[in-house]
């Protein structure tokens, strides 16, 4: 099986994405500034504490990973309707030339719908509030996208839908077709599964889906 390195392991879906690629028999590397306090006792599994934005951090954890499954989120506040957010893109600059560095080229990235053309899918009203509530975070999840399009990197956008608690159903869709995209719910159980089958799928290699139940 595969051995993954998850940026962002500690919490949401990336805590998620671990449980996933363990449960399918992956070796998983959890990569987090708290990675070393996760209660997961499982031989597959190494904690690896570490800041996402720091190259020589990046460059340590990469060793021996066939594929990084990027999945980093921010804590929801007020504050994000005004201030001005980096760090999807200060991660990105520095994960881009660590990965061609090491020689690793397969790269999940969770974004979300509402990055780049995915706005497409929103009526005038819904992108009217997805621009007001987070306009901040999805504009930098956008250039983290187009970072990542312009490197060498065999990459694989996630786009999921509203995110919710529920628990893994493997049963949502994988919408690659723009004029199929749209709004719905979807659990971050299932996100998981997406992005750890994605790491291993060729075929996803330069897809955008967005992904929903």
């Amino acid at each position: 099986m595969a051995h993954f390195l998850v940026i962002g392991a500690s919490k949401g879906i990336g805590l998620q994405t671990v449980k996933r690629g363990l449960a399918l028999g992956h070796r998983i590397r959890g990569f987090a500034r708290s990675a070393a306090s996760m209660d997961i006792a499982d031989p597959s599994f190494a904690p690896f504490p570490g800041d996402a934005t720091n190259p020589e951090d990046l460059k340590r954890a990469l060793d021996g990973i066939d594929a990084v499954i990027l999945t980093l989120g921010i804590k929801e506040s007020v504050a994000m309707l005004w201030k001005e957010v980096t760090l999807f893109s200060d991660a990105t600059r520095a994960l881009i030339p660590a990965m061609e560095a090491a020689g690793v080229d397969r790269l999940v990235c969770l974004t979300g719908i509402g990055t780049g053309e995915s706005v497409s899918a929103f009526s005038r009203i819904e992108r009217l509030g997805h621009s007001v509530v987070l306009g901040k975070p999805y504009q930098d999840k956008t250039r983290q996208e187009e970072m990542i399009r312009a490197s060498s990197l065999r990459w694989t956008f996630a786009r999921p839908v509203i995110l919710t608690n529920g628990g893994f159903t493997g049963r949502y869709r994988v919408l690659t077709n723009p004029d199929e995209w749209r709004l719905g719910l979807i659990s971050r159980a299932d996100v998981a599964d997406f992005l750890i089958r994605a790491a291993e799928d060729d075929s996803l290699v330069g897809a955008a889906p967005v992904l929903t139940r």
